[in-house]
């Protein structure tokens, strides 16, 4: 209990920017979290559906494949799908790569949609703060400047003390905006690193079932 009478008097004393602040650090979490979330389910579907995927390559069931990724959400499942539709039209290698490639630069900006938000929600936040602090500070010179001699000393004291809460609270909230940015960055580059990776597996697959071209086009 006297932890969150700490954390109240806190920010009743921080002044009005302490209100903004507060909503970009609510903002920022709410992304984090749905971001965090999203990018857990497209992992795990990911992996369920590269488990389906596999058998029906080793049975050139290849049609099975193409209607997984038209109504799979697994993000791998489409890209997959992508090369196989290419292999109808050309067997070589390189053009399901192309694909696949295709795939995945259609599929890879749904897994960093609004993670580049907490990087700037971060930023922001840390200005506020800073804001806050200098208007606190320009507010108690001026009522320091009108106060009785004896009383300036600890009326400024105070005065710097509530207006440095303001950049306090900035930093607080831009911490783990930070953290959880970074954090969802790596999640997302493992991922797709993952779906490249088993682009090539299925790549290697096809090519050992021969159905498909190891040979690229000669150069001119």
């Amino acid at each position: 209990m006297e932890v969150i009478n700490i954390i109240v008097r806190f920010f009743q004393e921080g002044g009005p920017f302490m209100f903004p602040i507060a909503i970009v650090l609510a903002l920022g979490i709410a992304i984090a979290l749905e971001r965090f979330v999203f990018l857990s389910f497209a992992k795990r579907t990911n992996q369920r559906a590269f488990s389906q995927i596999e058998p029906l390559l080793l049975k050139n069931a290849f049609d099975n494949v193409v209607k997984m990724g038209e109504a799979d959400s697994a993000p791998i499942s489409r890209v997959i799908a992508s090369g196989i539709s290419r292999l109808k039209v050309s067997p070589r290698r390189e053009d399901i790569e192309y694909a696949m490639e295709e795939g995945l630069m259609e599929t890879v900006p749904r897994l960093e949609k609004r993670t580049g938000y907490l990087g700037t929600l971060a930023n922001i936040s840390t200005l506020l703060g800073l804001l806050g602090t200098i208007i606190g500070l320009i507010a108690a010179f001026s009522a320091v400047a009108n106060a009785d001699p004896a009383e300036k000393a600890s009326l400024l004291s105070q005065s710097i003390s509530v207006a440095m809460n303001t950049t306090a609270f900035g930093l607080i909230a831009a911490i783990p905006l930070l953290a959880f940015h970074s954090l969802l960055q790596t999640k997302t580059t493992e991922i797709v690193d993952s779906m490249e990776m088993a682009g090539v597996k299925c790549l290697n697959l096809l090519i050992s079932r021969n159905s498909l071209s190891p040979q690229t086009r000669a150069t001119d």
